[in-house]
């Protein structure tokens, strides 16, 4: 009865546990949005279908915070997949703010949070 307890636990304690990314470069994009590039710092790695148009939060180092949504991939060092993310814990993502108008300040430093588990 303690091992079944146990074990159903564990995987609870898996899912719950936030997924976070510091930015470590960011830049504006060619036509619109911005190009951030991130690392995993906490969580799982997420597989690459979990970004395609997900809404992250991210919050700067003096906690200023933004709503993004995914609008695709940056690809300068070929195509991305769930191996090279889970490999590195790094991904190249194009995002904008989540109501489209305005241009992300999403910068270095900054951790974003997402997509939900």
């Amino acid at each position: 009865m303690f091992g079944s307890s146990n074990g159903s636990a564990m995987p609870t304690q898996i899912n719950s546990q936030k997924r976070s990314f510091l930015v470590i470069d960011a830049m504006d994009a060619p036509h619109r949005g911005r190009i951030i590039r991130l690392r995993l710092q906490g969580g799982q790695p997420p597989v690459l279908r979990d970004f395609k148009g997900a809404v992250l939060q991210a919050r700067s180092p003096e906690g200023e915070g933004e709503t993004l949504r995914v609008t695709g991939f940056f690809l300068p060092g070929g195509r991305p997949s769930d191996a090279r993310l889970s490999r590195t814990g790094r991904v190249d993502l194009l995002v904008e703010t989540g109501d489209g108008l305005n241009p992300p300040r999403v910068s270095a430093r900054w951790e974003v949070t997402g997509p939900s588990q």
